[in-house]
């Protein structure tokens, strides 16, 4: 049996691949904003919607290779009750950095693990996060610094480099900020025998 991360995420693959973990990538396609737009249409909290992407995802490729333990994950970014999606032009992210200024938000990261077709395990977690009073002109700054990595996350913010200027404070855990619970899933792979004891 193959652990697979299905998801093209450089940052999920160098967190498993830094905590020693032995996986495979195999990308699931999916229509992320379909079901997105369709589940807050319908008022899903946001905990319902996140942890159904990453099921989605794992389902996904777990219908092509059910011999294997397939992992999804998926992030969403909620402030003052919005839903934010990752930004996909210099305006978004631009617009993005505003709307978070002088606020607290909660990033929230769902990891579903898909093994013979069923989902048989799950986490959840929350983290929040104080962004500063930030300048127009520091957020020009920032977003010319970071180039493209601004369309990578949902907050347009890579919290282990430069990102870090942006916060007053943040409550929660670090590998879930960068995308996924990861000491949950270490510790379910270490049960399953995917990783030592």
């Amino acid at each position: 049996m193959v652990l697979v991360l299905a998801s093209g995420s450089k940052t999920r693959a160098a967190m498993l691949e830094n905590a020693g973990a032995v996986f495979e990538i195999d990308p699931a396609h999916v229509d992320e904003t379909a079901v997105k737009d369709a589940m807050l249409a319908e008022g899903a909290p946001p905990r319902d919607l996140v942890d159904t992407l990453a099921d989605l995802k794992a389902r996904n490729v777990a219908m092509r290779r059910p011999e294997d333990m397939v992992l999804g994950a998926d992030q969403i970014l909620v402030c003052e009750g919005k839903v934010f999606s990752k930004a996909e032009t210099l305006a978004d992210a631009r617009e993005t950095l505003k709307a978070l200024s002088g606020k607290t938000h909660h990033l929230m990261s769902a990891a579903v693990i898909y093994e013979g077709g069923q989902a048989i395990w799950r986490a959840l977690d929350t983290v929040s996060l104080t962004v500063r009073p930030l300048s127009d002109d520091f957020i020009e700054g920032y977003l010319e610094a970071i180039g493209d990595a601004a369309f990578w996350s949902v907050g347009c913010y890579q919290i282990e480099g430069l990102g870090a200027q942006l916060f007053t404070k943040v409550d929660g855990d670090h590998f879930t900020i960068l995308g996924m619970p990861l000491f949950p899933l270490l510790d379910f792979l270490r049960l399953r025998g995917m990783m030592p004891l």
